[in-house]
């Protein structure tokens, strides 16, 4: 008889350890996973359409159009809450009430959405990187795992969200410390100390899942830097800095006001008719890519690997060609992230650079326009530097990274604000309901038959940006 409140103690304590780690560890695991296959969905779709594209160079013309139409079509009839990169996604989530505007923005529909469309649209040659989607998917993940509490509450649910999305990153880019950083730089802009040992076990065994499947690797493989920095690197920094910022800063300009530069008629066009709106920005793609010949398709992995190990020589006007791609990719407000096509952008621009810097090795100058562009972009620079540093396992230009970081975060403020925080306002709104029905004490004229907007495609003015 007294083994019994022994038995029970025992119960009580492993149900609440299993509350404490065992349902973060299980998230870990499945996010790490996901991660994974999600990668080897992307990269074997890319696959079928350079494989299209290189037996019929013309067919893109026909191909990228239909498929960003029906990636739209798609998002806007069955996942309102999947466009875009989802990092916004995960910024309002965090920062309102994660019960309510999880059960909207992370829901498994949300997931499935998400990694389904994403494929559709990279198997049409969108611009499109996997990471960022990564992230919104490993949040989703991990926040549906609070039905495992029976007292859930807005504290577990943030910190599921909060792992959930720094695993997703860690096991997307094989970067874990960035996800620690990108965690507290990007999503919360604060650590509570309570979370961090459940936030870092979360994403070391999300690494540690990747790294067992993938095996152990660099994202974008090992530069080799002398011992002895050149004479110049001090100048490099600076004008990749500023050139980096300006290029980056304009970027978030042209996707947070598009209502300033996109013609009246084209803005008409994506509020009355966005499908037809995104077969028009899947033909300019298309054009482009012709153009480049087929080098600003997909995320740019390709392209920026190759110009670090030596294998890859582009065209000055990459950069802005594949910019103008990224653009056209995410106006429409299909599903699908920034981070890898920033990272190529960036590349390109090292590459250029060169011909200012030639006496400089040019895998150095790519990586520090690498963190440059992407600072700018994000302008969060510490999480910046620390993801290129392990993705080229930079370790001996830290320094260089880091100042390039901080110098084009800076030069990029002056253009726009932080862009995943600008974009994440919009969906931190009253959720939508049905519209009520006219009466003669309510003007019909009052009634809005529509609910907010929540596509990342349109402004906060409602037309696109």
């Amino acid at each position: 008889m007294r083994a019994l409140p022994f038995s029970s103690s025992v119960i009580r304590r492993t149900r609440r350890l299993w509350r404490q780690y065992g349902v973060f560890w299980l998230g870990a695991i499945v996010v790490g996973f996901i991660a994974v296959l999600y990668a080897k969905l992307i990269d074997f779709g890319f696959a079928q359409f350079q494989a299209i594209q290189h037996r019929h160079t013309w067919l893109p013309l026909i191909i990228t159009p239909a498929v960003t139409a029906a990636c739209v079509w798609l998002t806007r009839k069955f996942f309102r809450g999947a466009e875009g990169s989802g990092i916004p996604q995960v910024i309002a989530t965090l920062h309102a009430k994660p019960g309510e505007y999880g059960s909207r923005l992370l829901s498994f529909r949300i997931l499935f959405g998400k990694i389904a469309v994403s494929f559709l649209a990279i198997l049409g040659g969108m611009t499109i990187g996997r990471e960022g989607p990564t992230v919104q998917v490993g949040a989703a993940l991990m926040f549906n795992l609070r039905r495992f509490y029976p007292r859930s509450n807005a504290h577990i649910e943030r910190q599921l969200v909060l792992a959930g999305a720094a695993a997703g990153l860690s096991a997307a880019f094989n970067t874990p410390l960035a996800g620690i950083i990108f965690a507290i730089e990007e999503l919360t802009r604060s650590f509570e100390a309570r979370a961090s040992g459940v936030l870092i076990t979360a994403i070391i065994i999300a690494g540690v899942i990747a790294l067992g499947v993938n095996g152990n690797y660099t994202y974008f493989g090992t530069i080799q830097i002398g011992a002895h920095f050149p004479d110049l690197l001090p100048a490099a920094v600076a004008l990749t800095g500023l050139v980096t910022g300006i290029a980056g800063g304009v970027f978030c300009w042209l996707l947070l006001n598009t209502g300033r530069w996109i013609p009246a008629p084209l803005r008409v066009l994506h509020s009355e008719r966005p499908v037809v709106f995104a077969a028009l920005c899947g033909f300019i793609i298309a054009v482009v890519g012709l153009l480049s010949g087929g080098l600003t398709f997909g995320s740019g992995y390709a392209e920026a690997h190759g110009l670090l190990d030596g294998s890859e020589h582009l065209s000055v006007f990459y950069p802005l060609l594949k910019m103008i791609s990224m653009v056209g990719s995410y106006l429409p407000g299909i599903p699908g992230g920034i981070f890898a096509p920033s990272l190529s952008i960036g590349a390109g621009i090292g590459n250029v650079l060169h011909m200012v810097f030639g006496s400089m090795q040019l895998p150095m100058l790519i990586a520090l326009a690498m963190v440059g562009y992407l600072a700018a972009v994000t302008q969060a620079p510490i999480t910046s530097f620390v993801i290129v540093m392990e993705m080229i396992n930079g370790h001996a230009l830290v320094i260089s990274l880091m100042a390039t970081a901080l110098v084009s975060s800076r030069v990029s403020r002056f253009f726009a604000p932080p862009l995943y925080e600008a974009l994440s306002e919009r969906y931190v709104t009253p959720l939508p309901g049905p519209a009520p029905a006219p009466t003669p004490e309510v003007p019909e004229a009052l009634i809005d038959d529509e609910p907010p907007a929540t596509d990342e495609a349109d402004a906060a003015n409602a037309p696109p940006r």
